[in-house]
């Protein structure tokens, strides 16, 4: 536990959330600089070294900073700034969404041009079935007249031949009768 210090606190039973008090728990540390100056050292040879040190810093900086412009400019493609870099970006953003879009509109009138010809097909195809069960029905109904018409026909020839047997069988019975 912290009081927002450099001061922790050791929180004996361990629950943090409900020991908030830092008089209830046992102070484990203070940090503190208890370092004090050199005065045993040169003046001059301390602010040498620390400038020493400043000068490696800034060179350390100055090659962070020399590669992070490589970087950035690997990063801008050959522009020569930043907002030239995005714009060039934006533009061939820009230029893949139009192709998208024009794309996906080709695409969505070849689907619907497919549907459409899909139900031309079915109209077609129903168009066919309806005219070959007409073209059905009147043959079949062509073939009823014409077994009505040969169904008469029959019964006229049983009544003709009825009518010759009968014929036939008085005509014999006479030449019988004569010949007897």
């Amino acid at each position: 536990m912290s009081n927002g210090t450099l001061h922790h606190y050791f929180v004996p039973d361990g629950n943090y959330e409900e020991n908030d008090d830092p008089e209830t728990c046992q102070m484990l540390f203070k940090m503190t600089d208890h370092r004090k100056c050199g005065m045993e050292q040169d003046q001059d040879s301390v602010i040498l070294d620390d400038f020493t040190i400043i000068k490696r810093q800034i060179e350390d900086a100055g090659r962070v900073l020399e590669g992070v412009g490589k970087s950035i400019s690997y990063d801008l493609d050959g522009e020569e700034s930043y907002s030239n870099y995005l714009r060039r970006e934006m533009s061939q953003i820009g230029e893949a969404f139009t192709n998208s879009e024009k794309s996906l509109i080709e695409l969505e009138v070849k689907f619907k041009q497919s549907q459409e010809n899909e139900l031309k097909e079915e109209h077609r195809i129903n168009d066919d079935f309806l005219d070959m069960i007409v073209h059905t029905r009147g043959v079949l109904s062509g073939t009823l007249d014409t077994s009505v018409g040969l169904k008469d026909k029959h019964e006229l020839l049983s009544l003709i031949i009825r009518s010759h047997g009968t014929r036939l069988s008085r005509l014999k019975n006479e030449y019988v009768k004569e010949l007897s």
